[in-house]
């Protein structure tokens, strides 16, 4: 009797073309963030803007936790000589914008895309809350660095954040257990 050997290969383990795939990632990245800040969209839902809203005052009730007392209205946070604005880049909703698209044009199963989308969107905005915080403090407490804080330190930290979640995810997206 003549045994045939079965092809245990994953639907999802071809490999496709690099260049394709960062074409994808690139034109899905530019239509969300479109539709995001197109108008019509923005006043039938604002999801921009509900969320920095939320997300200020949330980091308004955790800034008790540093001892630095603050107060909200929308997306602006007024401190000590200080008012922070959480904006469209300063959410966190970019970041994980781009970590979802990431996730979602790699080939994978769409229940480790779901997983991974869900797990990342909590992570990466858990730590713009930390990150919006340390600003309050570095804002309050040392306003001479601030700026340096913010723009060269704050914001690449995010981005090297979010790329080494989307590191993590992709080696699990592809080991053994799921291939």
């Amino acid at each position: 009797m003549i045994s045939k050997k079965k092809n245990y290969t994953n639907k999802h383990s071809n490999k496709r073309n690099p260049t394709i795939l960062l074409l994808n990632y690139i034109f899905l990245t530019i239509i969300t963030i479109l539709l995001i800040n197109y108008r019509p969209v923005k006043e039938l839902l604002d999801i921009n803007g509900v969320y920095s809203n939320s997300l200020a005052a949330i980091t308004c009730k955790a800034l008790s936790l540093i001892d630095i007392g603050g107060s909200c209205s929308g997306p602006f946070i007024s401190l000590q000589g200080l008012i922070l604005e959480v904006k469209f880049g300063c959410n966190g909703l970019e970041a994980a914008l781009m970590f979802a698209i990431a996730v979602i044009v790699f080939p994978a199963p769409w229940k480790i895309k779901l997983a991974g989308i869900t797990v990342g969107f909590i992570v990466l905005q858990l730590i713009n809350i930390i990150r919006i915080l340390l600003l309050a403090y570095v804002g309050v407490r040392y306003p001479q660095v601030f700026d340096f804080f913010h723009f060269y330190i704050a914001q690449g930290l995010m981005i090297a954040i979010a790329l080494g979640i989307l590191i993590v995810y992709l080696r699990h997206a592809t080991s053994k257990n799921y291939a």
